[in-house]
């Protein structure tokens, strides 16, 4: 119950964050603003007017919304009205609330790491504790057949005649491993609390591109959990953010090429239901690790905002696009149709994601 209240509570923020782009694009361009609500309708109570504007806490709290004088659709001209507003205005408008997301996310993150959160280091700093962790392990190598896997931290290398590495390194673990080729070596790695120790050969022709080279087949990093200084955090989010929009990106191209060959996997894609287990999860490591989780949900409401199906943001910039090049307005009653059916297609979407999200609880 309580993991589901937090799931509420992430998406409230975002989506409210995300209006608010939109709200604060509306004021500094002069377009009207009639409501600013949090929730969903039908309308619980009006926390009080300022100006044009009402500012209201609605009964379903799922998310929020901005209401603008003359919206897409609506036959409503004069002054503050919307579809009024240059064109170059009203995507200014519609962007900020991606904007929002974005600049959400950066800070989200940045909060994680400056509480601490799993990081790769290149050089640690003075007293700073670090892990050495398989990042990735290739298939069929010696690595693979002793059973390392991706995550496991490397506390231990030695060889049968115990020269053991005294500083744990990606470097000192491949200089060890290059100079034994062919002869037995000890791994020890810890795996959920769990330390264990496996004997392998190192072999050639493990890395492709350096067959000539012995290797067990395990790419290594340092990382850390300690705490960034808030300066450092804030700066180091930046490329955080960034790495969480290439993700989400690539992952949403490939289910578009997917859907394009005829072949849609929509089975990974989590829902609100299955973002109840994925909040729990990182809840169970730490409040930081629920905020860099929310960080990366953000990331993924600017990305799906910007996908050109009709009510959502992307759908309303290429309707902008395209009225700019037809130098006129589309009728009401098609740009309504077009929102239908939009929130058809959006409303299909969520109920395949939640029905494989409920397929998982049983699976």
């Amino acid at each position: 119950m309580i993991t589901a209240l937090l799931v509420i509570a992430i998406l409230v923020v975002l989506i409210v964050a995300h209006e608010l782009g939109h709200f604060i694009a509306a004021k500094i361009f002069k377009v009207r603003v009639e409501e600013f609500g949090v929730g969903y309708p039908p309308r619980a109570f009006l926390f009080g007017k300022i100006g044009e504007t009402e500012y209201t806490f609605n009964w379903l709290p799922f998310g929020g919304f901005v209401r603008l004088f003359g919206d897409e659709g609506e036959a409503k001209h004069g002054e503050g009205s919307f579809v009024d507003a240059k064109r170059h205005v009203q995507a200014l408008i519609l962007i900020a609330g991606v904007l929002a997301n974005a600049i959400l996310a950066w800070g989200l993150f940045a909060g994680a790491l400056a509480l601490g959160i799993p990081r790769v280091v290149d050089v640690p700093r003075p007293n700073e504790t670090v892990h050495l962790v398989v990042a990735d392990v290739v298939a069929g190598s010696p690595a693979e057949a002793a059973g390392i896997i991706s995550g496991d931290n490397i506390v231990g290398v030695r060889d049968n005649k115990d020269n053991a590495l005294a500083r744990l390194t990606a470097d000192s673990v491949a200089d060890f491993v290059r100079a034994r080729g062919g002869k037995q070596i000890f791994i020890a790695y810890e795996r959920a609390g769990t330390t264990t120790t496996v004997a392998l050969r190192p072999a050639h022709a493990v890395i492709t591109d350096n067959a000539e080279r012995p290797a067990i087949g395990v790419a290594l990093v340092l990382v850390s959990k300690d705490a960034l200084p808030l300066g450092e955090a804030l700066k180091e989010s930046f490329s955080r953010t960034g790495d969480a929009f290439k993700q989400v990106g690539g992952g949403l191209w490939s289910i578009l090429r997917g859907a394009l060959r005829g072949q849609p996997n929509l089975a990974d894609i989590v829902g609100p239901v299955g973002l109840v287990g994925v909040v729990s999860d990182a809840a169970t490591h730490g409040f930081a690790n629920v905020l860099a989780l929310a960080g990366f949900i953000s990331v993924n409401l600017a990305i799906i905002n910007l996908i050109p199906i009709p009510a959502l943001d992307g759908g309303r910039l290429l309707l902008l696009g395209i009225e700019a090049v037809w130098r006129r307005s589309a009728p009401r009653l098609f740009v309504q149709t077009l929102n239908l059916l939009g929130v058809v297609l959006i409303a299909l979407l969520m109920l395949t994601v939640t029905y494989n999200d409920i397929a998982r609880l049983f699976s």
